[in-house]
């Protein structure tokens, strides 16, 4: 049939469950056993014994209650009730009409909104999405740094680490006899990897110190490993040989294992032996530079007049100790636990 103006929506029809007539004038109204309310008695087409009833006279309903105009008994037989849909004319809602309680009503459901409606500018700014009610979503809540050993301890809601753990750097060689120059120190391994932690509460984080303690006259001491649990480590930088060593070799660089990802810290640069160096350079303070880690810059080695530097990124290695300033090499830089946590 066609309409002026806007065209009705095609309301639902349902039969409500069957009553059965007792001495009682009242019934409950249920839907799938479930109470039922109607918006209003004109909404409902009752059969008694085979006769239609009239909406406000021979009944009346309020919330999920029929009432009948006088009371029934067994005899009679309440033949069907029929929900039937109203008419809806939907126009366009004003401006901050629709609200969290009216969602909350069987008029307005969540059900009614189309999926992917509801944009993020419509979301409460103090929507809270950590925890663990919060599923299907990552992103990175915050951050915990290591850089001694001690135990990590799981902030709730978070079920996910990404964690960067690097051994500690070797310390480099001391400078060994006159015009000489150590070698630099190793630095220490790395190794990255993603672990679900969600059946964990703590771990155990052990933090590598870097190689220190040697003499002018000696090799470089080795740095410590680094470790999250048994989950990944950080192996340690090697010391640098001292610059008479014939051979002044950089301290090999450490391996990180366990890891998704794992990677080899930089090896010292070699030292200066004088008597392999032909006479009359003057370029030597180019040699004996520690290793570079994975955050960064091994320490510079000694030159005229200046001691070698300390590694500078967690787990670098230090640089070669001077000859003409009489210097032992300089420490490793202790190794670091770097923890990311997501929700």
């Amino acid at each position: 049939m066609p309409f002026i103006g806007t065209q009705p929506e095609v309301g639902g029809y349902s039969v409500l469950d069957a009553l059965t007539a007792s001495a009682t004038a009242s019934y409950t109204l249920q839907k799938g056993s479930a109470n039922f309310l109607p918006s209003s008695a004109n909404q409902l087409l009752v059969s008694l014994n085979g006769v239609i009833q009239k909406p406000g006279s021979s009944f009346t309903v309020s919330g999920s209650t029929l009432t009948f105009s006088s009371a029934l008994d067994s005899s009679d037989s309440i033949d069907f009730i029929l929900a039937m849909g109203e008419p809806l004319l939907v126009g366009v809602p004003s401006d901050g009409a629709v609200n969290t309680t009216q969602l909350a009503t069987d008029a307005v459901s969540t059900a009614k909104i189309a999926s992917s409606a509801v944009t993020s500018t419509k979301l409460a700014s103090t929507l809270d999405l950590s925890g663990t009610g919060r599923t299907g979503h990552g992103g990175l809540k915050s951050v915990q740094v290591f850089t001694s050993s001690g135990t990590y301890t799981k902030p709730a809601g978070i079920s996910t680490v990404k964690v960067i753990v690097t051994g500690g750097g070797g310390q480099g060689g001391g400078y060994g006899a006159a015009h000489d120059y150590g070698a630099g120190g190793g630095a220490g391994g790395t190794a990255i990897e993603v672990i679900d932690i969600s059946g964990v509460s703590t771990v155990a984080v052990t933090v590598g110190a870097g190689g220190t303690g040697a003499n002018a006259t000696s090799n470089g001491n080795n740095g410590a490993a680094s470790s999250f649990g048994s989950y990944c480590t950080g192996g340690a930088g090697a010391g640098g040989k001292n610059g008479n060593a014939g051979a002044c070799v950089g301290g090999t660089g450490g391996s990180g294992t366990g890891g998704n990802i794992n990677i080899d810290g930089g090896d010292g640069n070699n030292g200066v032996d004088n008597d392999y160096q032909p006479s009359g350079t003057n370029y030597r303070s180019s040699y004996g530079r520690g290793g570079s880690s994975f955050w960064g810059g091994g320490g510079r080695g000694g030159a005229f007049n200046q001691g070698a530097r300390s590694g500078q990124g967690y787990g670098a290695g230090g640089g070669g100790g001077s000859a003409s300033n009489s210097g032992a090499g300089g420490d490793g830089k202790e190794g670091v636990v770097y923890v990311e946590e997501y929700a």
